[in-house]
């Protein structure tokens, strides 16, 4: 490690002490601003508003990454920084699992790194839809630009693209289409490719390494383990938050109530509304939980006469976006031998050979913008994503698989491994082919999703949206959400990137708006 690295990693040490293991009992804290969540949206509100001056108390549920000893294999790593041990998800027609952090930095923690801006046509249709302008036409560019500053965003070199990628590359090539390396927020990255896992040299500049770090020196507060429950009303303002302080095991040890000025909730599109529904705060009828997106995604593998050895480089590395229009996006992804196996065909001495052929596969993403929409169900109290995968959006799932399975053909695949329950091996680039028109029910795919979107949408109009152009909850005072819940729709690409901009010019308007400094 460098010393800069080394200095840094000593920064972010310090300025997590902070954020301490919690006392027993119970307690009350007085902020100016609470913040709710530590992930893409929390965290960089917290530092905006904490490097103008602000008192800012920020809550995260889960615990420090750094808590986890790096040489910590990967499944015990998922229980420790994903939530529900990593397999939250969404039910309807098909369940598909919508893996989240649970850690400080939420899950920029244990995303792949890669920051795209939002297409010009994706932001001129959220002012369509929403009614709000200044997005599109250059009107997010001023925190756009703050947010890659900061993340020292960049494009994955070409020693970092690792053989998987390359093979992709070489099969879109041969077959006339276009791949481009991915934009990612990684400084000093060595291509350890275990992004999935929380970045062992602290390269990754997910939130708990950025934009956490710079609130705690400005003066935030920062309590893990703590869960909120009930945000505190006064008529139609909130003025504070009740909250369950957690020991390591996630036990109850106490209760936390705070005192604020303002409440900035950034749980997340699938938390978010249960957070307001348990305040009463999503009366029947209302926007809240509605208008779910998760831009539903496949694993496809492909098994190479020549060793791949795949875990070298940067996982999430490539992309091709020629076929972007019709709404799929192709893009890498590799994940250990332990979770690549249960989605290999075949039993017994057959899925043995395929095993002992790892270092011979590749494999890469299918991801789609989703028309389908779901919402999330409130039963006895708890929350329930719901979300119903339809016709088309299957056929565009289908398309995307086939397509990335012909790529791999072209780069000279010995068998493609589509994911898909009736084809669950191609041999050929023409059986590839015919699985684009093959009968298909969404069940019959192994889907994931890592992008939740829209549920407490933004708008002008209070009867089709949740909040405003400010963040702001309509009819409620005080109260604001910077997560992804406030999409208008999707953002074909990765969101993480506009996630930070939009929650940049939320705290930027809470500044202006807000009380002077403290003292």
């Amino acid at each position: 490690m460098s010393v800069r690295g080394a200095a840094h990693v000593a920064s972010i040490g310090a300025a997590f002490a902070a954020g301490a293991d919690p006392d027993r009992g119970d307690r009350e804290e007085r902020a100016e601003i609470v913040v709710v969540g530590s992930g893409a949206g929390g965290a960089v509100v917290a530092a905006e508003l904490a490097e103008a001056g602000r008192d800012v108390l920020l809550l995260e549920e889960g615990d420090h990454a750094t808590r986890v000893a790096p040489e910590t294999p990967p499944l015990a790593r998922i229980g420790a920084l994903y939530r529900d041990g990593g397999l939250s998800g969404v039910v309807g027609n098909t369940f598909i699992a919508v893996p989240i952090g649970r850690t400080v930095g939420g899950t920029t923690t244990i995303n792949s790194g890669t920051c795209w801006r939002a297409p010009d046509d994706v932001l001129a249709g959220w002012e369509r839809d929403s009614g709000i302008g200044g997005l599109s036409g250059g009107g997010l560019e001023a925190e756009y630009a703050r947010v890659e500053r900061a993340l020292g965003v960049a494009k994955v070199p070409e020693e970092l693209l690792g053989p998987g990628a390359r093979l992709v590359r070489r099969g879109a090539e041969a077959l006339g289409f276009h791949s481009t390396p991915l934009s990612r927020n990684a400084i000093g990255c060595r291509g350890t490719g275990v992004c999935a896992f929380g970045c062992p040299r602290h390269a990754k500049q997910s939130t708990d390494v950025s934009f956490v770090p710079r609130a705690i020196a400005a003066g935030a507060r920062l309590l893990v383990r703590t869960r909120a429950n009930r945000i505190v009303l006064e008529g139609s303002r909130a003025t504070g938050l009740e909250a369950t302080r957690l020991d390591g095991s996630d036990r109850p040890i106490g209760t936390l109530r705070v005192r604020a000025d303002r409440v900035v909730v950034a749980a997340g599109a699938l938390l978010t509304p249960g957070l307001l529904a348990a305040s009463g705060l999503a009366p029947r009828g209302s926007e809240v939980g509605r208008h779910l997106r998760i831009h539903p995604a496949s694993r496809v593998a492909a098994l190479f006469d020549e060793p791949v050895r795949s875990w070298e480089g940067v996982p999430q590395s490539l992309q091709v976006r020629d076929f972007e229009p019709e709404g799929i996006i192709l893009q890498g992804i590799w994940v250990p031998p332990p979770l690549l196996a249960p989605t290999l065909p075949g039993a017994g001495h057959a899925h043995e050979r395929r095993m002992a052929a790892v270092e011979r596969m590749a494999s890469f993403g299918a991801l789609i913008s989703d028309s389908s929409e779901g919402r999330i169900l409130r039963i006895g109290g708890r929350s329930l994503p719901w979300y119903r995968m339809n016709p088309t959006d299957v056929r565009r799932m289908q398309r995307a698989i086939s397509l990335l399975a012909r790529i791999y053909f072209a780069a000279g695949a010995r068998e493609v491994y589509p994911g898909l329950r009736q084809m669950p091996i191609l041999r050929s680039r023409e059986e590839a082919e015919r699985l684009e028109h093959a009968k298909v029910r969404a069940s019959d795919f192994e889907l994931m999703a890592f992008h939740p979107l829209g549920t407490t949408r933004m708008g002008v109009d209070p009867r089709r949206s949740v909040v405003d152009a400010s963040g702001r909850v309509h009819g409620t005072e005080g109260l604001y959400i910077a997560d992804t819940g406030i999409f208008p729709g999707s953002t074909r690409l990765n969101p993480q990137l506009t996630l930070m901009a939009l929650a940049t010019r939320i705290a930027r308007g809470l500044i202006d708006r807000g009380a002077k400094p403290q003292g």
